[in-house]
């Protein structure tokens, strides 16, 4: 921000331009409009942010954000807990939820391994997927990691600690977007298009 701006602007742009996705420009832009916002406003705000970085925590079944012990998945008792959707991220959840297709449950990795970026798998939510299958009552993980390298290793590499177990792992099916023309997918999308083809 330019000089002739007072200082606790830059600083509160600055703190939104850490946001993902958020660039400089963009950050600017929120600063002002919360200098634009009443005293009740801007204290709802910040109270909002207080008390969900407070009180929000780790499902204790299945590692996914909530303000409870049980996230409202793992608390459903009409839920399949004999299928376990293997995510990324707790957004990935929300992705699930949204096509309210999906009966199973859910356990949320925090993170994919990604050896260059110094993450390994004592870093992300293995050994509390491991624990909660101990008890034999998961027939099916579906591993729902997204279709990148660090995607594909940490989905091999749960699959492989789970062969063992004798548990049925699965992976999502990747390929032509539904509205997607072949004329632009690129060699690997098509090539998986094909290699999950379904019988019709």
């Amino acid at each position: 921000m330019a000089d002739s701006t007072a200082l606790p602007l830059v600083l509160l742009a600055e703190q939104f331009a850490k946001l993902p996705g958020i660039g400089m420009k963009t950050a600017q832009r929120l600063a002002y409009h919360v200098m634009s916002m009443t005293d009740e406003e801007t204290q709802a705000f910040a109270d909002a942010l207080i008390n969900a970085h407070s009180t929000i925590k780790e499902c204790a079944v299945c590692c996914n954000l909530t303000d409870s012990e049980k996230c409202p998945v793992c608390g459903d008792i009409r839920r399949d807990g004999s299928t376990v959707c293997v995510v990324e991220t707790p957004k990935d959840v929300s992705a699930f939820e949204r096509t309210g297709e999906y009966k199973g449950v859910y356990h949320v990795l925090h993170g994919l391994i990604s050896p260059l970026d110094g993450v390994g798998p004592e870093m992300i939510r293995i050994k509390q997927l491991l624990d909660r299958l101990k008890d034999g009552s998961v027939q099916e993980v579906i591993m729902a990691t997204n279709p990148t390298v660090e995607g594909e290793a940490t989905a091999m590499y749960i699959s492989k600690l789970l062969k063992p177990m004798g548990i049925k792992v699965t992976r999502l099916a990747f390929g032509i977007p539904v509205g997607g023309t072949l004329e632009f997918a690129d060699e690997v999308t098509l090539f998986r298009a094909l290699e999950n083809r379904n019988e019709i």
